[in-house]
C-alpha cells in the first residue's frame, strides 16, 4: 500500500482507509464476566453504535446476572501501560470511563485524561454499595477530586448521584437534576444526565431521565416502567453517549439518541441466566418478527444499526 498522494488529487487507497474507519473509544472499565456491564457491555454498545472500542482493564468483577460478589483491582501501573500504549498507536476521539477499581487507579487514570483535555469524555458513576464502606468512600473520594474535573457528562442513577453529589441531602422531597448539575458543577462536571428520575403517580407509570446543567434541565427522555431489573443500562447508555460524543455530534441530540437506542436494548432485552435482564445492544440486527398477517420483512434487506444512516462513522 503506497502512502503518496496521486499525482490526479484523488485519494490513495490509505487515505480511503483512513476516511472509512470509524471514530476510536477508550473505555477505562472493569471485566465483567456475565457480559453485562464493564468492558463487555462498552464494546457491545460501542460497536453496536459503529464505533471502535479500545477497552482497558482496570479491574475484575467477580459477579453473575444477579449480584456482585467480589472485585480483583488491576495494578495502577499496569492501567497505564495498557492506555498509553494504545494512545501512542491510535487516534481517539471519546473516552469513557466507569468502574475504575480503587482509589490508585482513579488517580491513575485520572493522569492519562489529562493528557488529552480535548477529547470529550462520559464518566458513568455506578452503584458501589456492593463495596467496603472504607474502600467504597475512598474511591469517592477520589473519583470527585479527580475525574469529575475532566468529565463532560456525569451519568448515574437518580439515588446513585444523589447520594455522591448531595451526601447531606435531607429534604423530603427528591434532589432536582439541576440541583445534582450544580452540585457536579463545583467540581468542574458541566453536565449530569441524571437517569430513574420518580415521576409522580399522576404522571403515569413512568420514569424520567434528564440532560441538565448548573442553570437548569435542557433535554430528557420518559421511560415506560418495565415490570423486570436490568444490569448494564447504566454502562450501554454512557458508551453509547460517548460514541456519539466521539464524532463530534452536538450533546443534546447525542442524548436524545443514546436514550433511544438505551429504551430499544432494554425493549429486547434478554434473560440469560437466573439473574436479570441484559439489554440487547444489537437489537436492531435480530430477524424480523412475523407480523400479524403472517408476513415478514424483506429477508433481502440488510440489518441496519440503530436509526440506519446515524451510525456514527
Amino acid at each position: 500500500m503506497t502512502t503518496d498522494t496521486s499525482q490526479d488529487g484523488s485519494l490513495t487507497a490509505e487515505d480511503a482507509v483512513e476516511a472509512t474507519s470509524p471514530s476510536c473509544v477508550m473505555s477505562f472499565n472493569a471485566s465483567d464476566p456475565s457480559g453485562a456491564t464493564g468492558l463487555g457491555g462498552d464494546v457491545a454498545t460501542i460497536a453496536a453504535m459503529g464505533a471502535h472500542a479500545l477497552p482497558v482493564v482496570t479491574s475484575i468483577v467477580m459477579r453473575d446476572t444477579a449480584e456482585v460478589f467480589d472485585q480483583h483491582p488491576i495494578d495502577a501501573d499496569v492501567i497505564v501501560e495498557q492506555a498509553r500504549s494504545i494512545l501512542e498507536d491510535i487516534t481517539v476521539t471519546g473516552f469513557k470511563v466507569g468502574f475504575l477499581g480503587s482509589a490508585e487507579n482513579v488517580s491513575a487514570v485520572a493522569e492519562i485524561l489529562s493528557d488529552y483535555s480535548e477529547v470529550p469524555l462520559v464518566s458513568y458513576l455506578p452503584n458501589l454499595s456492593w463495596m467496603e464502606e472504607d474502600d467504597q468512600q475512598s474511591y469517592l473520594d477520589a473519583f470527585r477530586e479527580l475525574i469529575l474535573p475532566a468529565t463532560e457528562v456525569l451519568t448515574g442513577n437518580h439515588k446513585t448521584l444523589t447520594d455522591f453529589l448531595l451526601p447531606d441531602w435531607d429534604s423530603e422531597r427528591p434532589a432536582s437534576p439541576r440541583e445534582l448539575a450544580v452540585a457536579a458543577a463545583e467540581h468542574g462536571t458541566r453536565f449530569v444526565l441524571v437517569t430513574g428520575v420518580i415521576l409522580p403517580a399522576k404522571a403515569g407509570q413512568f420514569i424520567d431521565n434528564v440532560l441538565a446543567s448548573a442553570q437548569g434541565a435542557l433535554t430528557g427522555e420518559k421511560f415506560e416502567l418495565f415490570e423486570v431489573s436490568f444490569v448494564g443500562a447504566g454502562d450501554t447508555l454512557s458508551a453509547a453517549l460517548a460514541s456519539l460524543l466521539s464524532v463530534g455530534s452536538e450533546l443534546q441530540a447525542a442524548v436524545g439518541e443514546a436514550l433511544q437506542f438505551l429504551d430499544q436494548s432494554l425493549d429486547a432485552g434478554f434473560r440469560p441466566g437466573m439473574g436479570q435482564v441484559i439489554p440487547d445492544r444489537f437489537f436492531w440486527a435480530l430477524p424480523p418478527e412475523e407480523a400479524e398477517d403472517g408476513l415478514v420483512a424483506d429477508a433481502d434487506e440488510p440489518a441496519l444499526p440503530p436509526g440506519g444512516s446515524r451510525r456514527v462513522h
